[in-house]
């Protein structure tokens, strides 16, 4: 079932002679459950595709369905409805509230949805990132590892139907990395969650069902590894 369907989307910064396209008529699409790594050089457009295929950025021109829904005909309440329910994001640098403790930087997204916490839920999801003696604590009492375990269970508090992650291994050594790498997988198998990563790693890349390469702005390829 797909899940993702973007058409003809282009990212424009600036105009005239200074104007960047960052993004040059993408379409692709995705399925339900499936896990894809997007790679590239610098520069070639992938955090810009991953920021509007999760409604932190506006497309100049083309389209994103969500599950069949046209993302950008919403406004920006909607959108960020949206967000908080359907997307879980997930950066290199964590993003953490520094003065939040780990249950309240993962809790955030319902908070501010004004939702209740499903205790079950919340316990499981602990447990499968091995945060459960560590729900007071600080981001500055917390190793670079541990720290993007609250970042991904705040990402995946929500149950959302696409998980994008952007480099989420690009801070971490290689130990962390990979347990960073197998707890997202992980989620993927485990509740059929559509993955999609962003990375410079080609072990990790290889990992995936599918690879999408992207140069200056456009899919150089997109190649199904494993079905």
């Amino acid at each position: 079932m797909e899940i993702l369907k973007i058409q003809n989307l282009s990212k424009i910064y600036g105009t005239g002679e200074t104007a960047v396209r960052a993004l040059d008529d993408v379409s692709f699409s995705v399925e339900k459950g499936e896990f894809v790594a997007i790679i590239g050089p610098s520069g070639s457009g992938k955090s810009t595709l991953l920021h509007i295929l999760g409604g932190v950025d506006r497309p100049t021109s083309g389209k994103v369905y969500v599950d069949g829904t046209d993302i950008y005909q919403m406004n920006e309440t909607g959108l960020a409805v949206f967000r908080r329910r359907q997307i879980g994001l997930i950066y290199q640098f964590y993003n953490l509230i520094p003065v939040l403790n780990v249950e309240e930087n993962i809790t955030l997204p319902l908070l501010l949805d004004e939702r209740k916490v499903d205790k079950q839920h919340m316990h499981s999801l602990l447990q499968s990132l091995g945060l459960q003696g560590r729900l007071k604590h600080l981001p500055n009492q917390l190793s670079g590892g541990q720290q993007q375990r609250v970042s991904i269970g705040r990402a995946l508090i929500n149950n959302p139907a696409i998980i994008l992650a952007d480099e989420p291994t690009g801070n971490l050594d290689s130990k962390n990395s990979a347990e960073i790498i197998s707890l997202l997988k992980m989620f993927n198998k485990r509740f059929n969650q559509t993955l999609m990563i962003i990375t410079h790693d080609e072990r990790i890349a290889l990992q995936a069902d599918r690879i999408i390469s992207i140069e200056d702005g456009k899919i150089a390829k997109d190649e199904v590894i494993r079905r």
